[in-house]
């Protein structure tokens, strides 16, 4: 056998390398592998989705039938490519689920498009061909009926000339075959070629039947319901009653827990009564019940307050307020924590929630202490439910009666679950991003375990580009454009903060589902709409709401919620931005209450609502009941009750009962038409 001329051949032809040829070494103990020349051809492109599994495939066979032999090096290298080229394509997926979910969102605001929550291309498609007049079946089948229309209201509420109501006015209904539009671009026809078999399964529409057929066309009944119901599409008195109470303003109960100006209560609830509101909402104020001495709880004064409230046949919702109450809108009204815990927060501040600077935020307790004993020997858990037992049992005449009908569980500041990063004591001020609150000592502790166990012990830290309390998203490196919020510790530190405020929920609300158990309990919920248009959402990911443009930061929420069966309170703005391209702050108070309502509907929750505490305009108001009543949601969803709440007593004459009043007929749908006058 002649090796040379075996060597020169692989040289002059190297595509014959490919070929499997006989080995004429394969005797001797180490064989000697000829070289192969370089290719002349330029690289090919590295295959993609399909092609790219052909060629793993063909690749682990060739694997099968010729062992290779391959150095420690050369196998890390291909395994560190391969774990590039997954992160290469999650990005991309990123990218990609970022960039649809602007589209529905637009879709949905601005084209009144009903998708569902967790659309797909699929369902854009269908929505965008029948809003153009096409037909298209549950399988996919796709065709038109009739001409496009020339003018078409929002989707899902068409104007009386719609194609539907010309098609059975004519003697027969007869929709035509798949045909090209003539407006369409040279572009759209090339994609468009029907084939034989398309054609003949078309051919089943060519002969419709006329419209006396029962399956083609509406019957002259079902036409006149669908033409009713577009005329008084104003009209809320066609969804059933929605409740509203009314939150009762503090200083009635002073901080010894005694009951003071008992006529001006009663005069506060006859106002209420007149409104026919349905019932009042009381704050029973951690502060105030257990202010002095760890377990010794004080009722007195709440017990003659829920006497009077019993006397107007009202009905009653309870806060079980574990925040402080105090700030530019509380007038002389100042509410602490118990003063035994401001005592041991003497002389451990950790127990606070704290920033990055080291400021102590003492609204509420960290929950990094949720399970540390560090408050008289009980934990933050033990503490906030023998608080909520000791009520359960003083009050329990009042359960058995039915007066008191919900109670609200406070899960942070302002009773809101969230963490306490917009503090105006501490600076901020609107539309400030906020500032992470994590860096007291037992957070910290958390934070050092979860980084330990995600094997990265590095990442025990929070982010030190993340800016100020009223720093704007692009002004910082961690909440900007493509900033680090998206990157792998910038994931990782995100998840572990929002989680922490989940766990605090779940954590909670275990022990509030046994104090007050066959009650309804309910959770506030908070809007944060400033930044809801830029990448990051930087306000709500400070709030705890791991809610950037390529995340759901309101679905894990929802489902710990759905977990104890709790009713979900929305904070609404009532707010309409008109000049987006305007608006300094990239505010869209109506995309976040639709994705948050959305979300908590399409889990089964019940949701209620409550305004901010600004006093609303008619045209606010007329924000509030279409987004408790809404009018084409094809589910009938609706609150399930409403809470106004008011910067001060209804005696005082600050607020204007004409506006209001309006607003609480029209919840109640005594009032028809709109409240736009």
């Amino acid at each position: 056998m002649n090796t040379n001329n075996s060597n020169q051949d692989l040289l002059i032809n190297p595509q014959q390398t490919q070929i499997p040829q006989p080995d004429p070494y394969s005797h001797l103990p180490h064989p000697v592998q000829p070289a192969p020349s370089p290719s002349p051809h330029p690289q090919t492109r590295r295959p993609r989705g399909f092609a790219a599994t052909a060629a793993a495939a063909a690749a682990a066979a060739s694997a099968d039938s010729t062992p290779a032999v391959s150095s420690p090096s050369a196998s890390g290298k291909g395994k560190r490519e391969r774990e590039k080229e997954k992160e290469r394509t999650k990005l991309r997926e990123r990218h990609r689920r970022a960039i649809t979910s602007r589209m529905l969102a637009g879709l949905r605001q601005y084209g009144d498009f009903p998708l569902p929550a967790r659309a797909d291309m699929n369902d854009v498609l269908a929505a965008l061909a029948r809003e153009a007049g096409w037909t298209v079946e549950a399988d996919g089948t796709t065709f038109r009926q009739s001409p496009p229309p020339s003018h078409t209201g929002s989707f899902g509420v068409r104007p009386v000339e719609s194609p539907l109501l010309k098609n059975c006015a004519v003697k027969e209904c007869q929709p035509s075959v798949l045909r090209i539009d003539e407006s369409l671009s040279p572009g759209s026809l090339d994609s468009m070629v029907i084939s034989e078999r398309e054609n003949s399964r078309n051919e089943k529409y060519t002969s419709a039947s006329p419209i006396n057929s029962v399956i083609e066309c509406l019957d002259a009944d079902q036409l006149i319901q669908d033409v009713h119901s577009g005329m008084h599409q104003n009209d809320f008195t066609e969804n059933s009653r929605v409740p509203v109470y009314v939150m009762l303003a503090n200083g009635f109960i002073n901080n010894c827990c005694q009951l003071i100006d008992p006529q001006g209560l009663r005069q506060e609830l006859s106002h209420m009564k007149s409104l026919d509101v349905d019932g009042v909402v009381v704050e029973c104020w951690w502060g105030v019940v257990e202010a002095w001495t760890p377990q010794k709880y004080v009722w007195s004064g709440y017990r003659e307050l829920f006497n009077i409230i019993q006397e107007f046949k009202l009905k009653l919702q309870v806060l079980m307020a574990f925040h402080e109450y105090g700030g530019n809108d509380s007038g002389d009204v100042l509410i602490s924590l118990p003063q035994w815990v401001l005592e041991i927060g003497k002389d451990n501040q950790d127990i606070f929630f704290t920033d990055r600077e080291g400021r102590r935020n003492t609204e509420c307790l960290s929950w990094g202490i949720d399970k540390e004993r560090v408050l008289k020997g009980r934990t933050g858990i033990e503490v906030y439910f023998d608080f909520m037992r000791s009520f359960r049992t003083e009050f329990n005449d009042l359960f058995t009666e039915g007066l008191i009908t919900a109670i609200e569980i406070g899960l942070g500041p302002s009773g809101e679950l969230k963490y306490p990063s917009f503090s105006e004591r501490l600076g901020w001020r609107y539309p400030g991003i906020g500032e992470f609150q994590c860096y007291d000592k037992y957070s910290q502790q958390n934070l050092r375990k979860a980084a330990k166990l995600r094997g990265h012990s590095f990442w025990a830290r929070g982010p030190d580009n993340a800016g100020q309390y009223n720093s704007r998203p692009h002004e910082t490196g961690f909440f900007c454009e493509r900033g680090d919020y998206d990157s792998y510790f910038g994931r990782f530190f995100l998840h572990w903060y929002s989680q922490s405020l989940i766990d605090h929920a779940d954590n909670v609300l275990s022990l509030a589902s046994f104090a007050f158990e066959d009650t309804k309990i309910i959770v506030k919920v908070p809007a944060v709409y400033w930044w809801y248009r830029t990448a990051s959402h930087a306000a709500e990911l400070t709030a705890g709401y791991y809610n950037p443009t390529n995340q759901d930061g309101y679905s894990p929420v929802f489902e710990v919620l759905k977990k104890h069966s709790v009713i979900v309170k929305f904070v609404c703005s009532g707010l309409h931005v008109s000049g987006f391209e305007n608006d300094e702050a990239l505010v869209d108070p109506e995309g976040l209450s639709w994705q948050v309502l959305n979300s908590a509907w399409d889990r089964g929750l019940t949701v209620a609502g409550v305004n901010m505490l600004a006093c609303y305009d008619r045209d606010g108001y007329r924000r509030v009941v279409e987004m408790a009543k809404p009018r084409n949601d094809p589910d009938h969803h609706r609150f399930s009750f409403f809470v106004y709440q008011q910067p001060s007593a209804l005696s005082q004459g600050t607020i204007c009962f004409p506006e209001l009043d309006y607003f609480i007929k029209c919840m109640h749908g005594g009032i028809t038409g709109d409240l736009v006058s």
